[in-house]
């Protein structure tokens, strides 16, 4: 499981981190509840569960509910329990990479499999694209990577936008993380159906240096420069260019885009 309730290094000391884990892994465990019942289970006094609750609250990772009550109420308040939320579920390990893995795995091993993937891949990409589409056709044509990247990191890409390296002639828009790179490892089709829509968007050839899903730091997408003037007609790169310091190795040569196309 990742940390959850993080606060800056500097800020949290691992002892703290450790014991706030403990904490949402033990209303993972037992399902909601109380500060005294998270007080006996992890042998905390109640004071500091309710401050690590107060900071797992603050970043959306717990919640405070009223307890349910089943047959006759008694007099006073219901106590207060605390429960994960969508997003303190997603911070432990959950099985969505694989379940994702073997759906596509099966449909490849059908007839016709391979074309249904890239099908499927095409589709995805198309159907949570709308918002991409929207900030690029928006932008001024010298914004539109930027504006991409914006959308990207939106949608939890955490992407950026600079100039490329010198001597080439374009931008590179570096996506820092892929909430589908496990899945991607396997099924590539994912990043090249990505990589063809962004080329539509942009409206020219787009190259794909370097990806999270084949061991790269970063995926790293070069973007020529072209001409405005021209009706953005398609500008190809002469030469493989080079990858920034934002991917894992310092060159991202040609092998890259041929281990993975897209």
């Amino acid at each position: 499981m990742k940390n959850v309730g993080e606060a800056p290094q500097e800020e949290l000391a691992t002892g703290e981190r450790s014991t706030r884990n403990r904490v949402a892994r033990s209303i993972l465990d037992h399902g909601p509840s109380t500060v005294a019942e998270l007080a006996g289970r992890l042998g905390l006094t109640q004071a500091a569960v309710r401050r690590h609750l107060d900071a797992l609250v603050a970043d959306d990772v717990v919640e405070a509910r009223e307890q349910r009550v089943y047959g006759a109420r008694t007099r006073g308040r219901p106590a207060k329990v605390f429960a994960l939320t969508d997003c303190g579920r997603d911070a432990f390990d959950q099985s969505y990479d694989k379940l994702a893995a073997d759906a596509l795995r099966w449909i490849a091993e059908q007839e016709g499999g391979e074309k249904a993937i890239a099908a499927f891949a095409r589709a995805r990409i198309a159907g949570q694209g709308g918002a991409y589409r929207k900030a690029v056709e928006s932008a001024p044509p010298e914004k539109r990577t930027e504006a991409l990247a914006k959308a990207l990191s939106a949608d939890g890409y955490a992407a950026t936008a600079r100039s490329a390296p010198h001597p080439q002639q374009g931008e590179q828009l570096c996506q820092h993380h892929c909430p589908v790179a496990h899945v991607a490892e396997q099924f590539p089709q994912l990043c090249e159906a990505e990589t063809e829509y962004f080329a539509e968007l942009l409206g020219t050839h787009v190259q794909r240096l370097a990806t999270i899903a084949h061991g790269d730091g970063v995926c790293t997408t070069f973007i020529p420069k072209t001409s405005h003037e021209t009706s953005h007609k398609t500008s190809p790169a002469a030469n493989p260019p080079h990858a920034s310091t934002h991917t894992a190795t310092d060159i991202a040569s040609a092998s890259t885009a041929g281990r993975n196309p897209a």
